[in-house]
């Protein structure tokens, strides 16, 4: 694991459009029946424009910017060998039907421990007018070879 992409920020990813059904079937997959994530009339009633996202919908857009480490030549990453550690999200406001999103990740540390990498990273996730919408920090374990 190359200890030098610490603080690397990558591209943008292209914008993301969160589609009602995107939605509807993220919520189907994780059990989430609110009704906000499923009624565009729900959601209006409750103040929002459409379905509201659950809240661990955004790592379908971090899942790209974490696709650009993995596949950054000098990280030294094999993916065979990754596990996923921990995932957290951190939100200015809820995601819903309609809006673009476009995600930065920027990797925040990697420490070796017991032979194994963790690599730290946080993607943030911006609106179509620049607004700051959530913050996705993912914890990555790439095992060692005797792991």
């Amino acid at each position: 694991m190359n200890p030098d992409l610490t603080e690397r920020e990558f591209a943008p990813t292209p914008a993301y459009l969160v589609g009602r059904e995107k939605v509807r079937e993220f919520a189907r997959a994780v059990l989430a029946t609110s009704p906000l994530h499923h009624d565009p009339a729900a959601a209006q009633a409750a103040g929002y424009a459409d379905v509201v996202a659950p809240p661990t919908f955004p790592i379908v857009i971090a899942e790209a910017t974490l696709q650009q480490l993995l596949a950054e030549p000098d990280a030294g990453i094999d993916f065979s060998r990754v596990v996923h550690g921990d995932q957290r999200f951190t939100y200015t406001r809820p995601i819903v039907a309609g809006d673009e999103l476009t995600a930065t990740l920027r990797v925040t540390s990697i420490k070796t421990l017991g032979g194994n990498s963790m690599v730290a990273s946080e993607s943030t996730m911006v609106d179509a007018a620049g607004a700051h919408v959530v913050t996705s920090v993912s914890t990555l374990v790439v095992r060692g070879d005797d792991s």
